[in-house]
């Protein structure tokens, strides 16, 4: 079983899908399996029951509504993947209705927040210099984490003061802050050059293996510098993300500005931040940032 749900990962991997969609289908497909076949069931030969069974432990076992949701969008395309190989009848999750998804209000942070976390890296040291840069350009472009890390370095033009982000056959060219351009540069110039082992390495930014530096490894930083801050709050590298947005709206931008920034689809996911940036909470660190920009 393991070959074909790698042959599917495969297939996923293939069609440009995120490494984070590729981890959570993989480890939703994986438990899927373990679970029938501790039943003595294999899961080419599943019923539309079983996986109504299976939906009914995953609430049992405590799993949120999204979990679950995002559970069933995972067996579906596996399944769908199964039919069009005739290795499986029928798609089971086909006509399985997901639980609804309570839509909570997103994290942020307040501007003093973000001055006390962009203030946690110790200059004095070269890992310091580059986690000030990844800080400072996370809360000035408002991009993902996967999209900070799979920067390379042809995607920074210090000149202009942007940088390009790249997302399957999609990109944007997202302009930098005073304060992030500043602190990028110093980073490619001095530090970048002392991590690096190899000059065939194209990472942005790198680990002090000398490697890429990985997804994972940025949520133990910012972990690291939310604890350093006293900061009691949440904190992931998406709360950044919705800081940014609502900080941006706050500061004057337009609704159509801050969707392309985000790289959203579809307005409504941007929308969800206006109500948010009636909040009394005027940046003054983005305005320092940005200067007349924003």
């Amino acid at each position: 079983m393991k070959i074909i749900i790698d042959e599917f990962i495969e297939n996923l991997k293939s069609r440009q899908a995120s490494q984070n969609t590729l981890a959570s289908y993989e480890r939703d497909i994986v438990q899927f399996n373990k679970y029938f076949e501790e039943n003595g069931k294999k899961i080419f030969d599943l019923t539309k029951d079983d996986m109504q069974e299976y939906i009914k432990h995953l609430k049992e076992c405590g799993k949120s509504n999204s979990t679950i949701s995002r559970c069933t969008a995972s067996i579906k395309s596996f399944y769908r993947y199964l039919v069009n190989k005739k290795l499986a009848e029928t798609n089971i999750a086909e006509d399985i209705e997901a639980p609804k998804v309570d839509r909570k209000e997103p994290m942020i942070l307040t501007s003093s927040e973000i001055e006390k976390l962009l203030a946690q890296p110790n200059l004095s040291e070269l890992k310091g210099q580059r986690d000030k840069a990844m800080l400072e350009i996370l809360y000035a472009t408002g991009i993902r984490v996967t999209e900070l890390v799979s920067l390379r370095v042809e995607d920074v033009n210090l000149n202009t003061g942007y940088i390009r982000v790249k997302k399957k056959n999609t990109e944007r060219h997202i302009p930098l802050g005073n304060l992030s351009l500043k602190c990028l540069k110093e980073y490619m110039e001095t530090v970048r050059p002392l991590l690096i082992r190899t000059e065939d390495e194209k990472s942005l930014f790198i680990n002090t293996n000398g490697q890429k530096m990985t997804r994972q490894g940025y949520w133990k930083i910012l972990k690291q510098y939310k604890e350093q801050a006293k900061i009691d709050k949440d904190i992931t590298p998406h709360t950044i993300r919705h800081s940014f947005a609502v900080h941006m709206l706050q500061n004057g931008a337009e609704v159509k500005t801050v969707q392309e920034l985000l790289g959203h689809t579809d307005v409504a996911s941007t929308m969800m931040y206006t109500q948010m940036a009636n909040l009394d909470d005027k940046d003054d660190y983005f305005k320092s940032n940005f200067g007349t920009n924003a």
